[in-house]
């Protein structure tokens, strides 16, 4: 009895082996042939990084048309920044009333005082 279990527990599995061998390949991500090996696929790397390189313009050796290119800054506004040199933090633009604050948020992280 044991015997005849075990050869239907076994005719079963084999019956079932390629059902069951076909969904996990449905379910797995697509793998890229790379020399003739299956790979797995690469996993992406984030924007963020990339976001992070963005050279930041320092406001206290920065030319007008540089000046001119930020958001909310025109040519008045950049020839007021440059007159008020030297700054020792971008944050002095505010509080000397240079750019107003919506302005400045604009930019903050676009900009930089480094100390000459």
């Amino acid at each position: 009895m044991r015997r005849l279990i075990t050869r239907l527990m076994f005719g079963a599995l084999l019956a079932l082996m390629p059902a069951l061998v076909q969904s996990s390949f449905a379910q797995a991500p697509a793998a890229k042939k790379d020399g003739g090996m299956m790979m797995a696929p690469a996993p992406k790397k984030d924007a963020a990084p990339a976001a992070a390189k963005v050279e930041l313009i320092d406001i206290n050796r920065a030319t007008a048309k540089d000046l001119d290119a930020l958001p909310g800054i025109g040519e008045a506004r950049s020839k007021a920044i440059i007159a008020g040199r030297p700054y020792k933090s971008k944050d002095e633009l505010t509080r000397r009333k240079i750019i107003p604050d919506g302005v400045y948020d604009g930019i903050k992280d676009k900009i930089i005082a480094k100390q000459m």
